[in-house]
């Protein structure tokens, strides 16, 4: 059960004030949850900054260069709306300071709200990116526009979001901000030496530093703030594999396990003799499948180096004590060259070995299908064994060959 101090993070996103349905869709989409995964506070704060706006260059206009975002104090000289038979024109507000002239351009914007935000005769401080229209300085639509006594107000490094249709950057930022608030305080449950040797920060600590980055560089992935969610993620997806593989060893099981004469068998049809760490991996394989307690083991090795081999030893364990082994492959070329591999070794040995792919139609499916339930002791296939209407008799060993195929 998930601790109750930690519901303020799984909330629904629609919490945050001015955060409503219609926004709420548009965060699923940019958080790439189902229609049933409601977007949450939590998706919002790992959506993490991929950049930043630097405003912190304030030139004279005289000294602005095209083409980069700036912050200037002008004074508001005028205001030119658009004609009144041609509302697309621009709407262009003229401003200066001592060096030089700039002209404001928006675009389908309202009079009034203009009027209000850039009165005539009033210092303004915008920022926002520049260009050169005509040969007069222009900014188009400023990303800020504050007066003298909001301007402790404007953030000087800004963080950059990636975005969705429908959702700006402004409209992020704010909702980040309000998301922050709902971390709580929780308890440290990293070493704390660890994180003063490799200065990391708390984790909202952590979470506020990149959502308020300080310099541009603060976004990067090496800074402490990145490194230590990142620590959190890889520890906590760890732990959690750690709980899965010790719930499932926990469950009941039922040993496999025979004199190894089938074994032996195999072992002397192969026209080769295992290696010493191909017989140390089979030693402890078959000690596991003896044991009540359910085996998960992970068996590596490099292209060539006998994983094949120790598979079917281990097969082999649990088709003498008369249950069944089935190997799953990524593809339908690997699997084949399995049921190829295992048919030439365990069908002389009188052991029938079945073949299951998405391929596999109509009576033939149905055949295997048979094969299976009926107790086939080895079967082979792709992911089309684990599909409902397969039916094992008595299933004791599952291989899974290149697993990380499967995701």
């Amino acid at each position: 059960m998930r601790p109750s101090l930690l519901d303020p993070l799984f909330a629904a996103l629609t919490v945050l004030p001015g955060t409503g349905p219609k926004f709420e869709k548009l965060y699923r989409r940019l958080f790439d949850r189902g229609e049933d995964m409601p977007a949450r506070v939590v998706d919002l704060l790992f959506h993490l900054p991929t950049g930043t706006i630097d405003r912190r260059a304030r030139p004279m206009l005289r000294d602005v260069v095209p083409g980069s975002i700036v912050t200037v104090g002008v004074t508001v000289e005028r205001h030119r709306p658009p004609p009144p038979n041609r509302p697309r024109m621009p709407y262009q507000v003229y401003a200066s300071d001592e060096t030089g002239d700039m002209v404001l351009t928006f675009f389908h914007a309202k009079r009034d709200y203009l009027e209000k935000l850039l009165p005539v005769g009033e210092h303004r401080t915008v920022s926002g990116s520049t260009a050169l229209y005509d040969g007069m300085l222009q900014m188009v639509h400023p990303d800020r526009v504050v007066s003298d006594e909001e301007l402790h107000k404007l953030p000087l490094v800004e963080p950059v979001y990636p975005l969705t249709e429908g959702l700006s950057l402004n409209v992020v930022r704010k909702a980040a901000e309000a998301a922050l608030t709902k971390i709580p305080k929780l308890p440290e449950w990293q070493d704390e030496a660890w994180l003063a040797r490799n200065d990391f920060p708390a984790f909202a600590d952590a979470l506020k530093a990149l959502h308020h980055p300080a310099e541009p560089t603060s976004v990067l992935p090496e800074t402490p703030a990145w490194s230590r969610l990142a620590y959190d993620e890889f520890l906590a997806g760890q732990l959690a594999l750690g709980l899965v593989r010790q719930h499932q060893k926990s469950l009941p099981g039922r040993g496999s396990s025979g004199e190894g004469i089938l074994r032996a068998k195999v072992a002397k049809a192969l026209p080769y003799a295992l290696t010493p760490s191909q017989g140390r991996a089979v030693d402890d394989i078959v000690t596991d499948l003896a044991r009540p307690q359910r085996m998960i083991r992970l068996l590596q090795g490099d292209v060539g180096s006998g994983k094949t081999v120790v598979a079917l030893m281990a097969a082999a364990t649990v088709i003498e004590a008369g249950r069944q082994a089935a190997l799953m492959a990524p593809t339908e070329i690997l699997a084949e060259q399995h049921f190829l591999n295992f048919s030439k070794w365990l069908q002389p040995l009188d052991i029938e070995v079945a073949w299951l792919a998405g391929k596999l139609k109509g009576k033939n499916r149905v055949a295997a299908l048979e094969q299976i339930a009926s107790g086939t002791p080895m079967v082979v296939g792709t992911h089309a064994l684990f599909q409902d209407e397969v039916k094992f008799k008595r299933l004791a060993l599952a291989i899974i060959d290149e697993q990380h195929r499967f995701g």
